[in-house]
């Protein structure tokens, strides 16, 4: 496993508690799974029922957007940051 570092914009942390968090997993989207198991509130903002981003939320991936869940389960490098904004 490789350790991530995911991070939230402040205008996400002004509605929900978002802190950042070093996690370990291979993919961004592994990374989100594990800090969104500790926060379920903020899954639910981020996520539809069926476990997809929301179309207000835009994730970025080592400085690039993820344009789909093909670019989440790509295999990131180790110490790899995840930033996950809302897409106004």
């Amino acid at each position: 496993m490789k350790h991530l570092h995911v991070a939230f914009t402040p205008q996400l942390q002004r509605f929900l508690d978002a802190p950042a968090a070093e996690v370990e997993a291979s993919s961004a989207r592994e990374a989100l799974d594990r800090v969104l198991a500790e926060q379920p509130r903020l899954r639910g903002y981020l996520l539809d029922e069926r476990g997809r981003l929301r179309k207000h939320v835009a994730v970025f991936v080592g400085g690039e957007l993820a344009r789909g869940e093909a670019d989440l389960a790509r295999e990131l490098p180790d110490g790899a940051e995840v930033l996950v904004m809302q897409a106004l």
